[in-house]
């Protein structure tokens, strides 16, 4: 027997008569019943069924036409369980000519679905989560068309929003549910600090309540309006930029303008509006799949690539229903805590400082953009809060503590009074930081310890005047790379140098060169799949195989320094040939840019970085030839023990307080005392206060972190007498433990060091 196909009209016939029961005043089985008779017989199918996501995390099958009606409501599936669970889990369709015969087939005697052979399923999305599956059956072998496929793809995405509207009682209840429930969750700490505050909306959702189209030919007019609105805001926004915002800021303004003009994209939104679904809902359809898609990519650089996408669809969205303000740009309540998937460092300096009391975001790293901004502006921020965003809404109360990923969505009263005491001991040690802001970080027995921060962007530079940091003891010139669309030039780079050096006056700067390559990825940039990122093709080992990328950078920290010490650091230094050669394409700059008879840099000093274990044996040899060294803490000591850094496996395996890694670190110290050469360490080790203890008794004199670790970090120093320290440490370095934490945290309890 051949079956038809679908009939003339397609989608668009069966959307009208999908309008007219909707509109109908019965309940909400009553029009779910009723819609997947009409699927059916419009789609020629023997079975039409319905599965929704229950209360304890089921897919529990919720109508059908074809199927046993008493399964309704009896039938269930758990999440990757049968091939309805394997929608469900991978969001992605089935189109099977012989269903039982697929490995993850799971038979359910009580559905009386023996004799169906044909299976076509999709996942019924929203907002990247999936609520529930649809599926046709047939007694044939038969494989379901292209046509066909996309048919029931737009009816889901209909279902989608009709579900989450809450006309069914199964995972719109459960959202419902947890919409007024109290939600307690342990996420990431991302940036240091106490808040409570009301929820708002980073980007504030648009409820499409029309779905279905009347004119299709008036739709594609809409859409194409819409799309050269938002063309046109985001060219104001770049020229706004020109004058008014950082160069970081409107480097992430042109990767917007870039998508906005991708093709595909753009096709596939017009592609979606012909089948018969408005503007609105096309925009909602092809977002849904591209984020099901890339939520599920393994690959970072796509999951990133998620967040443009995420924004170019909500601006979309907002140009269609005429409300194109997005919540930075609006009146902000007192005490906001923004709450977002994702975010852009660009956009988090958009927000009014004065009102925004913390950040939350599903996604988020400690060495992301957003993050970095986050401890630069002083603002409390957790990340891998997950599933946040579908049970909060815009003025719930919110609690969170940046430090320890603690997080709070409508808390009690307990746990509010818990915060606010928090809240009060967190304000009085900040009073005692500023008191010390002008103060030197010298010990109880006058040791000075230069206590530096670490920066990437302008946003970070008040914090030298507002920390009392000695300077800059590492500059991250990575991140203007990253942020931006294409190569920064050369009058870019130095120009945001020159800002550098300026702003910190009589302060010193450390500029460290090129640290790309692992998880740092260039979006003009060529991506090279490696099994092991983080010891490949990155930082200075790419400068020496690209020199002319080293030198262009070498000649922009040239020119940004003339009349002004340069201080030049090579990262990730494995031999010292590497250096030599690193130090030789910077003379051959200084060089050319005398023969051209430009104003030089007052004084020339070159650092190496020591991150790399094999650098630490070769210190004799590296010494004489360098000015200062650097301790890499974070990198070092994942190569040290054989760590990746992003295995959360692995996250507390090794310990920094490890005596093995203290003794290697004390050997570094004596071997730069011995030949003379100034040495510092950045890294989390140095914004920790008993780790910084810990390298303070080891015998470092200038560590370099975060802005918001120097107050906590001075307080520490001038409590302790640094002799005392130092003759502990020697008794520990050949201790067999796993740590020296528990026996270092005492001595700081006994000698009333605060930490």
């Amino acid at each position: 027997m051949t079956l038809p196909t679908l009939p003339s009209g397609g989608p668009r016939l069966l959307l009208r008569q999908m309008r007219e029961v909707m509109a109908e005043g019965v309940s909400g089985q009553e029009r779910l019943d009723k819609l997947v008779r009409m699927i059916a017989a419009n789609m020629v199918a023997e079975v039409c069924s319905v599965y929704l996501l229950a209360e304890a995390g089921d897919l529990e099958l919720f109508a059908t036409e074809g199927l046993n009606p008493a399964a309704v409501h009896a039938t269930r599936l758990k999440v990757g369980e049968g091939l309805v669970g394997t929608i469900a889990e991978t969001a992605e369709s089935l189109n099977l000519s012989d269903a039982p015969a697929h490995p993850k087939f799971a038979y359910r005697p009580e559905t009386g679905e023996d004799p169906y052979r044909s299976l076509m399923g999709v996942p019924i999305l929203r907002a990247g989560r999936t609520l529930g599956v649809l599926l046709v059956q047939n007694r044939t072998h038969r494989h379901y068309t292209d046509d066909e496929v996309e048919a029931l793809e737009i009816i889901a995405t209909v279902l989608a929003e009709v579900v989450a509207s809450g006309e069914f009682s199964a995972a719109s209840g459960v959202a419902l549910r947890e919409r007024l429930a109290p939600v307690n969750l342990h996420a990431t700490g991302l940036a240091d600090g106490i808040a409570v505050g009301v929820v708002v909306l980073h980007e504030p959702r648009i409820h499409v309540t029309r779905l279905i189209a009347e004119d299709v030919e008036a739709e594609t007019g809409r859409l194409e309006a819409a799309i050269d609105g938002m063309r046109a805001s985001i060219d104001a926004m770049l020229h706004e930029a020109d004058a008014n915002l950082a160069g970081e800021s409107r480097d992430v303004l042109e990767a917007y303008r870039m998508f906005a003009h991708d093709g595909g994209w753009l096709r596939r939104l017009r592609e979606a509006v012909v089948t018969g679904l408005t503007a609105e809902a096309a925009v909602e359809r092809v977002q849904n799949e591209t984020r099901a898609r890339m939520l599920r990519s393994k690959d970072p650089y796509w999951r990133e690539r998620l967040h443009d996408l995420e924004d170019l669809a909500n601006r979309l969205l907002r140009h269609l229903t005429g409300d194109v303000a997005t919540a930075s740009k609006q009146a902000l309540p007192e005490g906001a805590i923004i709450l977002a998937r994702s975010m852009g460092g660009a956009e988090l300096l958009d927000y009014d400082r004065s009102r925004v009391r913390g950040v939350v975001l599903e996604d988020g790293t400690p060495t992301s953009h957003v993050a970095i901004i986050a401890r630069a502006l002083d603002i409390p921020m957790v990340g891998r809060a997950e599933r946040l965003l579908e049970r909060a809404e815009p003025g719930d109360l919110i609690a969170l503590d940046g430090a320890t990923g603690e997080l709070h969505l409508r808390p009690t009263a307990d746990v509010v009074r818990v915060f606010d005491e928090k809240l009060a001991l967190h304000a009085q040690r900040r009073a005692q930081f500023h008191a010390l802001r002008n103060e030197p970080a010298i010990t109880l027995d006058g040791v000075h310890v230069r206590l530096n921060i670490n920066a990437g962007l302008m946003v970070d530079l008040p914090n030298l005047d507002e920390t009392g940091a000695d300077g800059i003891g590492l500059f991250r010139t990575e991140l203007q790379f990253m942020v931006a669309p294409t190569m920064p030039r050369l009058k870019a780079q130095a120009a945001l140098y020159r800002r550098v050096i300026e702003a910190a006056r009589d302060k010193s700067v450390v500029f460290r060169t090129l640290d790309l390559g692992g998880d740092k990825i260039l979006p003009y940039g060529p991506r090279n799949v490696e099994a092991n990122p983080a010891m490949g093709w990155r930082a200075l080992r790419i400068g020496l195989d690209r020199p002319s990328l080293l030198r262009y950078q070498l000649r922009a920290l040239i020119a940004a320094a003339e009349g002004h010490v340069l201080s030049v650091m090579f990262p990730m230094v494995a031999e010292v040939a590497e250096f030599v050669e690193a130090r030789r394409l910077l003379h051959m700059e200084l060089d050319r840019a005398q023969g051209a008879g430009k104003r030089m840099p007052s004084a020339i000093r070159v650092g190496a970085m020591i991150e790399v274990p094999s650098l630490v044996w070769q210190l004799d040899q590296l010494l004489p030839i360098c000015d200062f060294v650097s301790v890499g803490s974070n990198d070092l000591m994942q190569f040290f023990f054989a760590v990746d850094r992003s295995n959360p496996r692995l996250t507390d395996r090794y310990d920094l307080l490890s005596p093995s890694l203290l003794r290697m670190l004390r050997h570094v110290v004596e071997t730069a005392d011995r030949r003379g050469v100034p040495l510092g360490l950045c890294g989390e080790m140095a914004g920790r206060t008993l780790e910084a203890m810990a390298l303070v008794g080891i015998g470092f004199r200038a560590i370099s972190m975060p802005p918001a670790s120097i107050g906590p970090v001075k307080l520490m120093v001038r409590s302790l007498h640094a002799s005392e320290l130092q003759a502990l440490m020697e008794e520990l370095y050949d201790e067999p433990e796993h740590s020296l934490r528990p026996r270092l945290a005492a001595y700081a309890s006994e000698h009333n060091i605060p930490l």
